[in-house]
């Protein structure tokens, strides 16, 4: 998105520091959030002197703009926020592995679908004048879900080209 306001870079570095000193159990992805190439890639060189876990470049025009941003973050990894419609090119995961991302987070695909989905449903609770449809979810089928998905076994596929998907949490783990 256009229009974001950041911190003065000596001020933001502050603050990351802070949060550095101070961590124990706790990986630090650092945000460029700038709009302007030549700021965005004195943002993702920066945090190469620090402690900082990982580079998140945000809101690149381009995927050359994303390959000069991962050489200038390097040694740390790069990560790209995959966006439907936002600024970003948008990639499979194997195109990310050309530009240099090493992680992709795919933050909003579920959210947008159930913008749509809540949308749809209170638009039908409208018409039919509040009356709650029948349909194929109800509590029993949203606990069933919800358990289903739990107890889902999760593994860390073997490293290939593109990124690499972070694990999810286990119930009752960090």
């Amino acid at each position: 998105m256009g229009g974001k306001q950041v911190l003065p870079l000596p001020d933001y570095l502050a603050e990351l520091t802070a949060v550095l000193d101070t961590r124990t159990d706790l990986v630090v992805v650092v945000r460029t959030d700038a709009t302007d190439e030549a700021e965005m890639l004195r943002r993702a060189a920066a945090p190469a002197a620090t402690d900082a876990d990982a580079v998140l470049v945000d809101g690149v025009p381009s995927t050359e703009v994303l390959r000069r941003n991962a050489r200038a973050a390097a040694p740390k990894p790069v990560v790209s926020n995959q966006i439907a419609g936002g600024r970003s090119p948008a990639l499979s995961r194997s195109e990310s592995a050309d530009p240099g991302v090493r992680v992709a987070i795919y933050s909003t695909p579920c959210l947008f679908a159930a913008h749509a989905a809540m949308d749809e449903a209170l638009s039908r609770l409208r018409a039919e004048d509040g009356r709650l449809p029948g349909g194929p979810i109800g509590v029993a089928e949203s606990q069933a879900l919800l358990r289903d998905n739990l107890g889902r076994p999760r593994s860390v596929p073997a490293p290939g080209p593109g990124p690499r998907p972070v694990p999810a949490p286990q119930p009752g783990g960090r």
